[in-house]
């Protein structure tokens, strides 16, 4: 008699199309990068494969390895990769995920990438190099013969991996290296110091205690020259072939994030060549930030889509008490919540990209505008991803909690998008920093937000509360994350308004605003239409 038998277990969530979202899908047509759907649609359709899932289950279950000596005790200061990493690295590079959209002329190149970017969801930990390697580029044009060198290659789709002379590589991969373990986010208080040279370069000394992807080719890094802090290039392999001085003395072991490798560096007069003028490393790199503040909102969105669809997944085949999970009144309200959240992040990722297109071609408006939406976006929808993570690991039971779902992988992931780039109170004062030096951007944000006066008094009634929040200055920083918060549910609203689907734009405002909502996901109050947001939600098979 068979004692093992295998039924009402959920099919793998394979053979799907993971850009088949509508928030997704309409937002890259309303932000002028329709032309892009069908390579938006191949990624989506790759990333959903069981081949690409795999990848980026190996690349974490095989983190990479320190090698800083070979056999005959030469310094060689190498990272060996699992080769399901190099496939997550050649796919990203050559569907241009990194630097490809600086050297496309066309409208919506930089909504394009976000949208695959997006998409191709099968592991956050090698999204950190491509992400800086797309943010370096506006930073290295700070210095225009440092960018007529590298930015071709920085934008060619070519993965080529190893420590070479980038001259001679078909194309470069790019880093940062600024937090110090004294400074962390306050970066004036690096030590590195950097001395000027016979030859026009630097010398480099000290230590950085946080530097991911030390395999990059290149790395812009925030030390004291005589002027003050100021922005550096430093390249792994110098002109002539040989290795750099960029010593790595460890990986770090992190809590998620395992496939990409994160070091501690030290600097023995390494050669570095200046971006900038001197002791304005700051506003330098400050353009690097900035693009990677926005890739950690378009991560996180996409991982509470992730999160959403598998949840959905889950309850679309798993029976309890006699019927789908999908079906009973409890799980909907847990189902439609997590939609509506991912829905507005996506909504708002497809605004911040869309600006940061048009600011790149030389509108001011978009640029005031994205300077304080990408900043109140990147505080909050990276702040939500963690409860979302949870509650949608929690839609699994106790098969959620098993390493074999992905859910752990996804929910260990979660928190570091709202630290990286400045954690939440870094990114508030932020917030506050851009209101007080750049009022234009408090004005373009509110006049995004008041292109839907008048269609939801919910909504009209969350504008006049958020620009009553700025009036108390002796108290503002107390109530920052107030404020921020505040901001970006107004600004999500009037977006769903304008753009969502009508139910999902009715729910968010009865519940985000209104204030007729729980502290718990899945407490939507009585009388929304759900079927359609849950439907949005539900993965369908190709």
């Amino acid at each position: 008699m068979a004692t093992h038998q295998v039924f009402n277990q959920v099919p793998p969530l394979a053979g799907h199309d993971t850009a088949d979202d509508r928030a997704l899908l309409d937002g890259v047509e309303r932000e002028g990068a329709g032309w892009a759907l069908e390579d938006v649609h191949a990624l989506g359709r790759l990333a959903g494969t069981e081949e690409a899932q795999e990848w980026g289950r190996l690349a974490n279950e095989h983190p990479p390895v320190l090698r800083t000596h070979d056999r005959y005790g030469h310094r060689i200061d190498e990272v060996e990769f699992h080769p399901a990493w190099h496939e997550l690295m050649r796919t990203a590079v050559e569907h241009g995920l990194h630097g490809a959209p600086w050297a496309d002329g066309r409208t919506g190149a930089h909504v394009a990438r976000a949208a695959k970017f997006y998409a191709w969801r099968v592991d956050a930990g090698h999204g950190c190099p491509i992400s800086m390697t797309y943010a370096a580029v506006p930073a290295l044009r700070q210095s225009p013969e440092l960018a007529a060198r590298f930015e071709p290659l920085l934008a060619r789709p070519v993965y080529d991996f190893g420590l070479r002379e980038p001259a001679g590589k078909g194309g470069l991969l790019a880093g940062m290296s600024m937090t110090e373990k004294q400074g962390g986010s306050d970066v004036r208080a690096n030590t590195t110091e950097a001395a000027p040279a016979a030859d026009g370069t630097y010398r480099l000394r000290g230590h950085k205690w946080f530097t991911s992807a030390p395999m990059c080719d290149l790395f812009l890094t925030l030390a004291q020259a005589p002027g003050g802090l100021t922005c550096f290039l430093v390249p792994r392999v110098l002109p002539d072939g040989t290795l750099n001085p960029m010593r790595l003395m460890r990986l770090k072991d992190k809590l998620g994030n395992r496939s990409n490798a994160s070091s501690e560096v030290e600097y023995e007069d390494a050669v570095a060549w200046r971006v900038g003028d001197e002791g304005r490393g700051v506003r330098t790199i400050i353009e690097m930030v900035n693009m990677t503040r926005l890739d950690c909102v378009i991560g996180a969105a996409a991982g509470m889509r992730q999160g959403v669809t598998t949840a959905a997944h889950h309850a679309s085949h798993r029976k309890a008490f006699g019927a789908y999970l999908i079906d009973r009144p409890l799980m909907r309200n847990v189902l439609a919540d997590l939609a509506i959240e991912s829905e507005a992040a996506t909504t708002l990722m497809l605004r911040l990209a869309g600006a940061t297109d048009r600011s790149v071609r030389g509108d001011a408006a978009e640029t005031a505008f994205k300077r304080l939406g990408l900043a109140v976006g990147k505080y909050w929808v990276c702040k939500r991803w963690p409860a979302h993570a949870a509650e949608s690991l929690e839609c699994l039971g106790g098969n959620g909690y098993v390493e074999e779902s992905g859910m752990p992988r996804l929910f260990r992931e979660s928190p570091l998008n709202s630290i990286w780039e400045g954690s939440g109170n870094v990114a508030a004062l932020d917030v506050l920093r851009a209101m007080l030096k750049e009022p234009g951007s408090v004005e373009a944000l509110f006049d995004e937000i008041g292109l839907a006066a008048g269609a939801d008094p919910r909504l009209d009634a969350a504008i006049a509360e958020a620009k009553d929040s700025l009036t108390d200055v002796a108290t503002i920083e107390l109530r920052a994350r107030r404020v921020v918060e505040r901001l970006a549910l107004t600004l999500q609203a009037s977006l769903l308004v304008r753009h969502g689907h009508p139910a999902v734009a009715d729910a968010f405002c009865a519940t985000r605003l209104a204030g007729d909502w729980g502290h718990a996901f899945g407490t939507l109050p009585p009388g929304l239409d759900l079927a359609p947001i849950i439907d949005r939600a539900i993965p369908k098979p190709l």
